[in-house]
């Protein structure tokens, strides 16, 4: 069993405020998640949906922004509020990780990604699934890091199935990597929903930070 709202765990920072965001950066805070309402873009969500869509530029919010609508003018209705808020986020998560370029990815998924618990090699990461599951992720108490970092399975990893937590469609959430400029930094263990048997889609927003991409 998967909790379908966020837990409460000493490593997650959740609220209804995108100042909630921010919080990522404490010591001992490794997921901010954003809960909100998102029934202003139901409409333009609606028509995405069974759309086939792959997004994927670099460069400054403001670059990102202008590719995004020359990329959303293609399909024949209203895409304006999506496009908003994906600047609104894109716009936050500069603000959270001051950093000046990003990658963006917006895509429909139809496969289980990532199928096994595991950390990022990045800093920060900002996630959003506007259609369908989101992302799983685990309080520091529900997991075991020796068989993490050993290779073995989720069975070993996970210590409570009932203690996954998952992020709700729709809200928001900010993920740190393990190379997060911190001594002593935990990098949260994540990973992606079981969808591609059940034949759904989720379409999914991933924003990460353009100067750790570029210097692998």
């Amino acid at each position: 069993m998967i909790k379908n709202e966020p837990l409460v765990a000493e490593n997650a920072s959740i609220g209804n405020s995108p100042k909630q965001l921010f919080e990522i950066h404490e010591a001992n805070k490794n997921i901010a998640i954003y809960q909100r309402d998102t029934s202003g873009l139901k409409q333009e969500l609606e028509n995405l949906t069974g759309q086939k869509i792959e997004f994927r530029k670099s460069g400054t919010p403001g670059q990102i922004v202008d590719a995004l609508k020359e990329y959303l003018t293609a399909f024949p209705f209203e895409t304006s509020a999506i496009r908003a808020d994906i600047e609104f986020l894109l716009n936050v998560f500069q603000k959270v990780s001051e950093s000046e370029t990003f990658k963006v990815f917006f895509a429909t998924i139809n496969n289980n990604m990532c199928r096994r618990f595991h950390t990022d090699v990045n800093d920060l990461r900002l996630l959003c699934t506007y259609i369908g599951e989101g992302t799983l992720w685990l309080p520091e108490e529900n997991l075991n890091r020796n068989a993490l970092d050993s290779m073995k399975d989720n069975e070993n990893i996970v210590k409570d199935e009932s203690m996954i937590g998952k992020v709700s469609s729709g809200d928001v959430a900010i993920l740190k990597g393990c190379i997060y400029p911190a001594e002593g930094t935990r990098a949260v263990v994540h990973r992606s929903p079981t969808i591609e048997e059940s034949g759904r889609e989720r379409l999914l927003l991933r924003i990460d930070t353009e100067e750790f991409m570029t210097s692998l």
